[in-house]
């Protein structure tokens, strides 16, 4: 008998009923991270809570990150120390609280004779004299402000060291090394535990809800207007709070109210290329590109057999379609090919992906986007709305934290945070799970390589998975014969995650989307079929979710063959 879960894609009719028939006490509007992150505050507290995201969990900018949980290192040369603190905590919160999720990465720092402002450090010394003490004096700081939550110390390389461990590393005036600790994860996944450990706590969450309107009693908003794009009927949600954490979006929530916005928001696109992990010959450790002309950090990082490389940091476009243009890639290029002895075309991108972060504006001052404000806000309306915006995504909890005790001081009540001890949905007993798991999985007909991925992306949820190929053996076939994942995660993500179409699997619950080179084309059929099963489409509807992803993923395959004439 299937289980029905509070984010099960066969409970979301419920789910909306509960919406339109409940007074809420406080609803979140927006479902990437930082809305995530407000729900399970809240719920955490005792505060009846709902949440509604116009699309689906994460199609954000909450999927299109450097999957880096980190502390800032490129902060630090512009003395923002307490920004630098704060994400430090945050980092160290996130490995506690979700082990499988969030693991530590050393990352390599070159340095070049000639470099004059390494990790994107704006001054200089002359004739770039004292340079390497600085960089010294900066990894000491990055370490001590983590206080006893900091992952491992820095250490230095000699040339020889350097080149020896990154085999690939552009030999010529190459001097010496640090390497330093920070941590990963994927963004995706991370965002769906929260939303999940919400919902455990009674959060009533649906995707593709979106706010089209408020309600007020005149002066203060007293709930929202909701359409339902999968049924195309529109209700009605009661709240006394009501949070805008929808990001890139955070201005046009506000302009709902008919009165004069207080944020500005200027989008920052950032774009990222995915690569051969063989080709680069990149070990387990990342690598900072020391500098670049406008002086940016790149990072280059291992994510299973791929590599993640970016990011940019450059102006708006259209906010529901960022692409990556051909300024994007030859400027990416550019840095790889300068740093490393293997050289990269655009025929060796296995995919690109390009997202928006949302920075806040200064009200009186034009500013580049790489210089706009990390920091987030918390700002109240006139009307009794939230805004919250801002931040990265290693500081999602502290920013949910943030928003709730604004909530809790209108209420009067005691101000608690709960969510700092708080593990995230996978994360029970996380050792002796992880000891079992891997011992368990081969009996199933699980590779290695399989097993790694469950545990990494599920935890101790993972035994879900393996129920599922326990009652049915073909669910743990290899969808894609290059990659981890199995069958059985279409159906988890349909049970369990509120998975409604194809893209939803093959972009964010995994990220085959990706990692493989025809972008889950060859696949999507197939996933169709079980997600079809599991929700009673009828073939019409199966179908025509098939032709929707080829027509995503044909419209990004022309984009790019368009940008390739450029170069």
């Amino acid at each position: 008998m299937q289980i029905m879960d509070a984010l099960s894609s066969t409970n979301r009719p419920q789910n909306l009923e509960v919406l339109a028939n409940t007074q809420f006490d406080v609803l979140v509007i927006g479902g990437g991270i930082t809305g995530a992150g407000v729900a399970l505050d809240a719920v955490a507290r005792g505060y009846r809570v709902a949440l509604v995201e116009k699309s689906d969990f994460a199609s954000g900018t909450s999927s299109k990150s450097t999957k880096l949980v980190h502390g800032g290192i490129r902060y630090l040369p512009n003395f923002d120390f307490s920004l630098v603190h704060e994400a430090l905590v945050e980092r160290g919160l996130l490995l506690q609280n979700a082990p499988y999720l969030v693991t530590p990465v050393g990352f390599v720092l070159p340095i070049y004779e000639g470099d004059r402002h390494p990790v994107g450090m704006p001054f200089t010394t002359p004739g770039g004299v004292g340079l390497n003490q600085l960089l010294r004096t900066g990894l000491w700081m990055y370490d001590t402000l983590a206080g006893r939550r900091n992952i491992k110390r820095h250490y230095h390389l000699t040339r020889a060291q350097m080149l020896q461990q990154n085999t690939t590393l552009l030999p010529d005036k190459l001097k010496e090394g640090f390497v330093y600790y920070d941590a990963q994860t994927n963004d995706a996944r991370l965002t769906m535990a929260i939303m999940r450990t919400a919902a455990r706590y009674g959060a009533t969450i649906v995707n593709y809800a979106q706010v089209t309107a408020f309600e007020s009693d005149g002066k203060q908003l007293t709930g929202a207007r909701v359409h339902d794009r999968i049924d195309n009927q529109t209700f009605i949600i009661r709240a006394r709070n009501i949070v805008n954490a929808t990001g890139i979006y955070a201005d046009q929530v506000e302009a709902m109210t008919g009165t004069a916005s207080q944020v500005q928001i200027e989008p920052s696109k950032g774009v990222h290329l995915v690569l051969s992990r063989e080709k680069l010959q990149l070990g387990e450790n990342a690598i900072v590109f020391p500098e670049t002309e406008d002086k940016r950090v790149l990072f280059l990082v291992p994510w299973e057999s791929r590599a993640i490389f970016g990011t940019t940091d450059t102006g708006t476009g259209d906010l529901d379609h960022p692409i990556v243009s051909p300024a994007d890639i030859s400027y990416l290029l550019k840095y790889l090919n300068r740093y490393l002895t293997v050289h990269f075309t655009e025929e060796d991108i296995i995919s690109t992906y390009a997202g928006y972060r949302p920075l806040v504006k200064p009200a009186t001052t034009q500013k580049a986007t790489a210089r706009l404000s990390r920091s987030h806000v918390v700002l109240e309306h006139s009307t009794g709305l939230i805004t919250v915006v801002g931040g990265k995504l290693t500081t999602y909890r502290r920013m949910a934290q943030d928003t709730v005790d604004m909530i809790s001081k209108r209420d009067h009540s005691a101000i608690i945070h709960p969510t700092k001890s708080l593990p995230l949905q996978g994360s029970a007993a996380w050792k002796q799970t992880q000891q079992e798991l891997r011992q368990q999985g081969p009996a199933f007909g699980l590779n290695q390589r399989t097993i790694d991925h469950l545990i990494k992306s599920y935890g101790s949820e993972a035994r879900i998975v393996f129920d599922l190929i326990k009652h049915d053996t073909t669910l743990g076939q290899l969808l894609i014969t290059d990659l981890p994942y199995i069958k059985a995660e279409v159906i988890y993500a349909c049970r369990y995650e509120m998975a409604m179409t194809p893209t939803d699997v093959l972009a964010r619950r995994t990220s085959i989307i990706l990692e493989d080179k025809e972008r889950g084309q060859g696949i999507v059929e197939g996933v169709a079929a079980l997600m079809g099963k599991e929700l009673n489409w009828s073939p019409m509807d199966q179908q025509a979710s098939i032709e929707d992803y080829h027509s995503k993923v044909r419209s990004q395959r022309k984009a790019e063959k368009s940008l390739t004439q450029h170069f």
